[in-house]
């Protein structure tokens, strides 16, 4: 098995608050291999965002990374000077943020914007910096004579494809997109997510895409890392995590959400209750308090084990996964409406 482009072991990242530290990342490990696309999937506050942003060092300013290490290319990213880490933005690294509208700067034109990319940190002269933003606008599907648009002027798919641009501008290594396709219509959704499918395979890119919908995961990634309060609950093959996970939040994941293909319409089942506070997380496994199938062993830590070369899970209870998927596919199993 080849190395991975990207390999993330036992990061925390800490946000520094009038009480002391709250670790919303806290022990996280995973890999990205090169040329695939690796999904960030988890509910609102499990770490995701916090965990895709460590990687490129661009966090709030009461953030920091505290532990473990960020391989990429043979240099540990968590350690960099920053001039060097500079260097890789945009560069080898790229990131989609959140919402594009907010990313775009709207009293600048996005040509403007694409040039300011391409010049500045790409060195190219005037020239060059436009003959590669036509490019790059062809690339993701919009007519280069809109170059000379604002941001106001684009519909919210077309923005987040020039976001999308953008990110691709000085031809990274590994894009990171942060929930790209949230609150678009689900139709555009498809529209983003088979582009950047098409654009990763063309380019052979490697992607972080962070998102809260696992029928997006389901859709698009080759694997997937479930992350849960801040530590990884399971991570694997996008196939094998989600038609015979192993931890009981990934089966109530599943449940929860519909799929995006429209293939199944299958009663959704959501998991009671809310994820704890990182402020004070609770001993042993944190999925405890919502688990169906909790035991007093839950009480301790649960170690992300090996299930096999590629699939890795933190949970007590991993050797009964296949008796565990049975029940837990039953409505009655979460409580609802109990």
């Amino acid at each position: 098995m080849s190395e991975p482009l990207l390999s993330v072991e036992n990061l925390t990242v800490s946000y520094k608050v009038p009480g002391g530290l709250v670790h919303a990342v806290d022990g996280a490990s995973f890999e990205v291999p090169e040329g695939s696309i690796t999904g960030l999937v988890g509910e609102s506050g499990c770490g995701k965002t916090t965990a895709a942003r460590a990687l490129t060092r661009v966090m709030a300013d009461n953030a920091s990374i505290s532990g473990g290490r960020i391989m990429f290319a043979g240099q540990d990213l968590a350690k960099l000077p920053e001039r060097r880490m500079n260097a890789l933005r945009w560069r080898d690294i790229a990131f989609v943020p959140q919402s594009a509208m907010n990313s775009l700067d709207p009293v600048y034109t996005v040509e403007y914007q694409l040039a300011e990319v391409l010049r500045k940190r790409g060195g190219m002269g005037r020239r060059d910096a436009r003959r590669r933003s036509e490019e790059l606008f062809d690339m993701v599907g919009i007519d280069p004579g809109r170059l000379s648009d604002f941001p106001h002027q684009f519909s919210g798919g077309m923005r987040q494809r020039v976001a999308i641009a953008l990110a691709l501008a000085l031809d990274p290594k590994l894009v990171i997109a942060d929930e790209p396709v949230t609150a678009l219509d689900v139709i555009v959704q498809r529209q983003i997510l088979d582009q950047l499918k098409e654009l990763q395979q063309r380019l052979g890119l490697s992607v972080i895409l962070v998102t809260h919908d696992i029928s997006v995961v389901a859709y698009i990634c080759d694997r997937t890392v479930v992350m849960y309060a801040g530590k990884v609950a399971e991570a694997g093959t996008t196939r094998a995590t989600l038609t015979q996970p192993s931890h009981p939040y990934t089966m109530g994941l599943k449940n929860a959400f519909p799929d995006l293909t429209g293939a199944e319409t299958g009663e959704l089942t959501p998991i009671e209750g809310a994820p704890p506070s990182l402020a004070d997380p609770p001993q042993g496994c944190r999925f405890a308090e919502r688990c169906p199938f909790a035991l007093d062993i839950c009480a301790s830590e649960p170690p992300l084990v090996a299930l096999d070369a590629v699939h890795q899970v933190a949970c007590h209870r991993a050797g009964e996964a296949g008796r565990l998927r049975v029940e837990a596919a039953k409505t009655e199993t979460w409580g609802v409406g109990l």
